[in-house]
């Protein structure tokens, strides 16, 4: 029996391994039917078969991102825009550039501004005022856990200089104690009263925005780790349901319920309540509820991340700052026991080195109550880690979900970042080849919009540890490098098994959905300072195209 598509000429990376090369891969009925040597190829093919010549580029599977959030990507591609803003000018300008063209809207709303564009990463309510006086203006950061705001905004959310900081945030202040224009992570949510939430049809829109983008660069599946109500910052259930219904999602996606952590354990029975009602329902594989995000703390660069050691001040000094904690260790622990008994995957939220601790000492306390499980759970982020935790994730079962575009030296981390941790700290930032060598499994995730989604952007740094155009040395030392077949392997095999679809995704095997990718020029021909070359120029789901670059240049 012939088969319905063909892919030749060129190297094929099956998930694990070194690519293959002089092998065809052939699939019918949406679902890679044989990989062969080539010249047995030829006897699958019929009348209908369609041939795809790869001409020397790379057939790989379809990458997966562990970790991002696109709904909430999407909708601030729909408003407005800061992330091509190269400078703190450049950032007021966009602004004032979209109030002028948008004056129906009540609130501007958007994000992307990049900290280390702003004196010590907190930009002031004047800026904003001077191009949007009459209007609220709200916009998150580039990594979503500061957002900005104008005098106008502050003034509607009833905020001054006798409102004190939330347990789980900080306001930064001017000299007379009224705010100065940054809010960082719960204190943004100051706003919420006040602030417009995402209807359902602009999340919709976003949802499809992203998955536009995504598609684009390869991505066939995903985990969105932030999944809430509907109108949340992030983006909701409801969304991916309508999409669902619609037939409009064509990927897969686990949802990563929201962890509210003003809430506690009794929220545990809701959350299996909906898994246990979307594997009811019919659509699970392409859309499910069986993971909880759990964020336990914040950020090193406004000093929210949760650290072992204090930070230090500008002078070098300790100061009596380690971070915050979101999630107190006992409710951490206990939650996850509790999550893991019940098949609960748990993904976590985990950057500084004590957050890593109490997830790892969580899962373990999961281990040791409920004996082995397929949970799954995994830690993103892992900024710092300490030396004696990164043989742990081995132990105790726990997947490193790797952002590894972050692995190099860059403005916000020499500048707002490393200045303020302790001395030898920058040998522990994002110790991969660590965690590797120690036998951690690997996935791998963008966390956009915080950054690019682009996968081979990533898997450039995690080869190299220094991002295109900089002149710096491998962030953490050459040892932290992953090799370019163990990085790709994380984006697809790695993160699909985390996803819990490595039965039929994230490889190029016979049985598996043809969900792929083809990259060119192929990456393993390349230099690793030259990776940032390849380009995905199509994606398949099922066997069908489902974005070609020549159409997408041409849109």
């Amino acid at each position: 029996m012939s088969v319905d598509l063909l892919f030749t000429g060129g190297a094929v990376f099956t998930g694990f391994g070194e690519p293959l090369t002089g092998y065809a891969v052939a699939v019918s009925g949406g679902r890679i039917s044989a990989v062969v040597p080539e010249p047995e190829a030829e006897a699958l093919v019929g009348p209908a078969t369609r041939r795809i010549e790869l001409a020397g580029a790379l057939l790989s599977p379809g990458f997966q991102d562990a970790h991002v959030h696109p709904v909430g990507a999407g909708v601030e591609l729909l408003q407005c825009n800061l992330t091509e803003a190269g400078s703190a000018d450049e950032a007021v300008a966009t602004v004032g550039a979209y109030a002028a063209a948008h004056p129906e809207e009540e609130w501007i709303l958007g994000g992307g501004w990049s900290m280390d564009h702003f004196p010590g990463g907190s930009p002031s309510r004047a800026l904003l005022d001077a191009v949007v006086p009459d209007r609220p203006v709200f916009l998150m950061s580039r990594d979503h856990h500061s957002a900005w705001a104008n005098s106008e905004a502050i003034r509607r959310a009833g905020i001054d200089a006798a409102t004190p900081d939330p347990a789980d945030g900080r306001i930064e202040r001017e000299d007379d104690g009224f705010p100065s224009g940054t809010f960082h992570e719960g204190a943004g949510g100051l706003f919420a009263a006040v602030k417009p939430a995402v209807d359902a049809e602009l999340s919709l829109r976003g949802l499809l925005r992203a998955q536009d983008e995504l598609l684009a660069l390869g991505i066939t599946g995903w985990q969105d780790a932030w999944v809430g109500d509907d109108g949340a910052e992030m983006g909701g259930r409801d969304v991916y349901l309508r999409a669902v219904e619609s037939d409009a999602l064509r990927v897969h996606v686990v949802g990563a319920q929201w962890w509210d952590r003003t809430a506690g354990l009794e929220q545990i029975d809701d959350m299996i309540a909906r898994r246990d009602e979307r594997r009811a329902s019919g659509s699970a594989e392409r859309f499910e509820l069986g993971t909880v995000k759990m964020m336990v703390d914040g950020v090193a660069e406004n000093f929210t991340a949760s650290m072992i050691e204090p930070y230090r001040d500008a002078r070098g000094r300790d100061t009596c700052n380690h971070g915050i904690s979101f999630i107190d260790a006992e409710t951490l622990r206990e939650a996850v026991v509790r999550l893991d008994a019940a098949g609960m995957q748990v993904h976590f939220h985990a950057l500084g080195d004590r957050a890593v601790r109490d997830a790892l000492d969580a899962v373990a306390a999961a281990r040791a109550a409920n004996g082995p499980s397929d949970g799954r759970h995994h830690l993103a982020h892992l900024q710092v880690v300490a030396e004696a935790d990164t043989p742990r994730f081995a132990e105790v079962d726990a997947i490193a979900n790797l952002q590894a575009l972050w692995a190099t030296h860059e403005q916000q981390l020499d500048t707002l970042t490393l200045p303020f941790l302790q001395q030898g700290a920058e040998a522990r930032q994002y110790p991969f080849g660590e965690l590797h060598a120690h036998g951690a499994r690997l996935a791998a995730g963008s966390d956009w919009p915080v950054s690019s989604a682009d996968p081979l952007a990533a898997i450039q740094v995690a080869v190299t540890r220094v991002a295109p155009g900089i002149d710096a040395e491998p962030l953490g030392g050459a040892h932290q490098r992953l090799d370019l077949v163990t990085a790709f392997a994380a984006y697809t095999s790695g993160s699909a098994y985390a996803n819990h679809r490595d039965h039929d995704t994230g490889s190029v095997r016979e049985g598996y959905l043809a969900n792929l990718a083809v990259i060119e020029p192929n990456p393993f021909a390349l230099p690793s300072d030259e990776l940032h070359r390849a380009r995905v120029v199509s994606t398949w789901i099922e066997g069908t195209p489902v974005f070609t670059r020549s159409a997408r240049a041409s849109s």
